[in-house]
């Protein structure tokens, strides 16, 4: 089976790769609403390419406030005009996400750009999601929790500590499990260009410890300083940044 996470956008390359014929596990953020290193994306398109990057610097930053106050300043009382536009980028998106995955075996799951509903409504077929679900692929048990950290922004595709535990829990035993979000271990989700620690899990740390999978795969984290690392007896790695690798990780296990 070969792994990609963190699409943003890149469709003709997850083409290429889905058409290899191998099982192909997508692990979320397929949307581009912004890249963080250009600026380039819906936000883009629909508010122009300077206002992008100061509110990537901003998010970079985590100041959710100024982006906040950013958005409500450019958008004004155009915000329901705006959300139709964005809500149409976004389907043109999911659109280009179902045309690239047809005819492929694989099972995808959301990130916290992806808004779950929308995703799961646009898979072609052959290609299933999975949310707190466990497939059995070529011979193991492989389990899958979408779903970033929520912030202060309140994004459909973000879930609680609370939520993404009583998930894990469903799950029970596996021998691999795939996740959008890296467990809360530094190496993992410290970003050595922004220099911040991202975004990570304390309950998938927490599951890795307790059940011991021999596998964790996962993305959101673009540049980290660690692309794997051993959590006890499990083999963590980061199988993204797409958009910038445009190439899948291929896992063979011994």
């Amino acid at each position: 089976m070969i792994l990609i996470s963190d699409v943003h956008g890149a469709f003709e390359a997850m083409r290429r790769v889905a058409a290899s014929g191998e099982t192909l596990l997508v692990l979320g953020d397929f949307v581009n609403l912004m890249d963080y290193r250009t600026g380039e994306g819906i936000t883009a398109d629909l508010l122009g390419i300077d206002f992008a990057r100061k509110a990537a610097r901003a998010r970079a930053a985590g100041d959710y406030r100024g982006m906040r106050s950013m958005w409500a300043e450019r958008v004004g009382d155009r915000w329901e005009d705006f959300r139709q536009d964005f809500d149409a980028a976004l389907l043109a998106q999911y659109a280009a996400t179902r045309e690239a995955l047809a005819g492929s075996t694989a099972y995808v799951t959301y990130g916290n750009v992806d808004r779950p509903r929308m995703l799961r409504d646009h898979l072609p077929d052959g290609v299933v999601f999975v949310d707190g679900d466990v497939v059995e692929i070529e011979g193991l048990r492989v389990g899958f929790v979408g779903g970033g950290i929520s912030t202060p922004l309140g994004a459909e595709g973000e879930v609680s500590d609370e939520e993404m535990a009583a998930k894990l829990e469903g799950l029970g035993a596996v021998d691999v499990l795939c996740s959008h979000l890296p467990p809360a271990v530094e190496p993992l989700h410290r970003d050595v260009i922004t220099g911040r620690l991202e975004r990570a899990s304390v309950p998938i740390l927490e599951f890795l410890l307790r059940t011991r999978p021999r596998y964790h795969f996962f993305g959101d984290v673009h540049q980290p300083q660690a692309t794997t690392w051993m959590v006890g007896t499990t083999m963590c790695r980061n199988v993204g940044y797409f958009r910038a690798t445009e190439r899948a990780v291929r896992f063979d296990p011994q």
